[in-house]
């Protein structure tokens, strides 16, 4: 029964997004050929408009037909008024829908730091690239020292968003670790959190020294599952068990709008100092969980 829920889940999500990939089509188009910024913004609004529904959509159904025991803990004055920047550790699939359900409508419109090899996902890569949502590479330290101009084209992604999150209140979502957690990759980086794989600075800091004057405040959000090994499909076969998400609102400290990560060393060791604060306190709580 939990096999045939999960067909029936995954042609709800099917069907639902086909229904919305036509006026993305069509306004992606529109906005292609859409001349000066100022009408573009217009075209825009509409995409969000397309991009809202859709998740709105999503939302109904997993909730009459799914059902899930999503437990929630966040706190008061949020708005869809304010800017948010809003950090999580990445365990599946599930993480962005779980997101959803608990700020929907509670926070303006999401974006998401994006792995550049989503654009090829039907419909939902057009979606990103028309949303201007920033596509990055995910770069090793490695792979940023042999081919720094890769580096700053994901630099110059995050740059864009930020000035055209200046026209309109938006929610900037990024799980820190880059990629989902699993052990094979918590041993391959030798992780010094017990829950947690290291999270990776430079997107945030960057968001924090272009935004933070406009930001309501940084979103600590933690996910935790009941299950130890979660999985999207188990989600959706309404199997995936109690969810946890908790968050806690943080203000941004002046210091941080006040630096240059990539061009000041100083700045970025105490930005650094104060994200690993930041994943020791989440690894600690997750840890007495």
């Amino acid at each position: 029964m939990s096999t045939l829920r999960g067909i029936v889940s995954l042609l709800l999500l099917t069907l639902n997004t086909l229904i919305w990939a036509v006026p993305l089509i069509a306004l992606t188009l529109l906005k292609l050929v859409t001349p000066g910024r100022p009408l573009r913004r217009r075209v825009l609004r509409g995409l969000q408009a397309v991009a809202l529904g859709w998740v709105g959509v999503n939302l109904w159904w997993i909730r009459h037909w799914i059902r899930p025991d999503l437990r929630l803990d966040l706190p008061d004055g949020l708005s869809r008024d304010e800017w948010w920047l809003v950090l999580a550790n990445h365990r599946s699939w599930t993480d962005i829908f779980a997101l959803f359900l608990a700020l929907h409508r509670r926070l303006p419109m999401p974006h998401f730091f994006v792995k550049r090899q989503l654009i090829w996902i039907p419909v939902v890569g057009l979606a990103f690239w028309a949303l201007e949502f920033p596509m990055l590479r995910r770069l090793t330290r490695e792979q940023r020292e042999r081919h720094p101009h890769l580096a700053r084209r994901d630099q110059e992604a995050t740059e864009r968003m930020c000035q055209h999150a200046r026209e309109r209140p938006i929610a900037i979502y990024n799980f820190v670790e880059g990629t989902r957690f699993t052990p094979a990759k918590h041993a391959a980086r030798h992780s010094p959190y017990q829950h947690l794989l290291p999270p990776r600075a430079g997107g945030i800091a960057q968001v924090l020294g272009l935004l933070g004057d406009r930001l309501g405040g940084i979103l600590d959000v933690t996910l935790r599952y009941s299950r130890p090994d979660p999985s999207f499909w188990d989600f959706l076969c309404a199997r995936e068990g109690t969810i946890y998400l908790s968050a806690r609102r943080l203000a941004v400290p002046e210091w941080m709008t006040q630096g240059d990560y990539h061009q000041d060393s100083d700045y970025k060791e105490r930005f650094h100092s104060w994200l690993n604060a930041l994943w020791q306190a989440k690894d600690a709580g997750l840890d007495s969980l």
